[in-house]
């Protein structure tokens, strides 16, 4: 199994390939592969991403079947069925990088800017159970940047987010919290950007 060192690499070089348009993963998702695979999978990384249909982790990091072990939920966020994911992934593959990947214009995060903004009694309570664990990392946004422009805070409460969410893995379970404790796992944050292609790691680095 990669370190986490190497695995976070590899990711960087994928999508660098994505970016300057030199993916190849297809290659990696024909029938032989599929065969390999059928005997088990060992994933390299462990990626925690937005639902946007945008932001596919396997291509945007040029990684074919079998390689990263993607969670997608709306807004990135951490419940505990996402916890539990990535306890399994860690516990059952030995994957030492586990990284939390939002993007930008979210539509969760705008979702929960609005709400706080103007609440609504009309939300749907599922949609709101999203809204309510990204709003603590963007109300004190709110207070303490009220000169900041509409782009501007969404860019601060999209990083809020993420950051919120990578504590919350590092934190949030004993599992993963002794892995970190022992140096054999390493949870990071990083945005894509919709407009370039590129992700940006810059939460949680080593």
């Amino acid at each position: 199994m990669l370190s986490a060192k190497d695995a976070l690499k590899k990711l960087q070089d994928g999508n660098k390939r994505f970016v300057c348009d030199e993916a190849g993963s297809i290659a990696r998702t024909c029938k032989i592969r599929r065969n390999e695979l059928l005997e088990g999978q060992k994933p390299f990384a462990v990626i925690l991403g937005c639902s946007d249909s945008r932001v596919p982790a396997e291509i945007v990091f040029d990684e074919g079947l079998g390689e990263i072990f993607v969670i997608r939920v709306a807004g990135n966020i951490v419940a505990p069925s996402q916890i539990g994911s990535v306890e399994y992934a860690v516990e059952t593959f030995g994957t030492r990088l586990v990284v939390v990947m939002g993007h930008s214009q979210c539509g969760a995060v705008k979702a929960t800017i609005s709400e706080l903004e103007q609440p609504t009694e009309n939300r749907s309570l599922h949609l709101r159970a999203i809204v309510d664990r990204i709003r603590p990392s963007v109300e004190v946004l709110l207070e303490s940047n009220v000169d900041a422009t509409a782009d501007e805070l969404l860019e601060l409460a999209i990083r809020s987010n993420i950051r919120a969410s990578a504590n919350h893995l590092r934190h949030g379970s004993a599992i993963l919290e002794n892995l970190i404790e022992q140096n054999e796992l390493l949870i990071v944050g990083a945005k894509y950007c919709l407009e370039s292609g590129e992700v940006e790691f810059f939460d949680g680095l080593p």
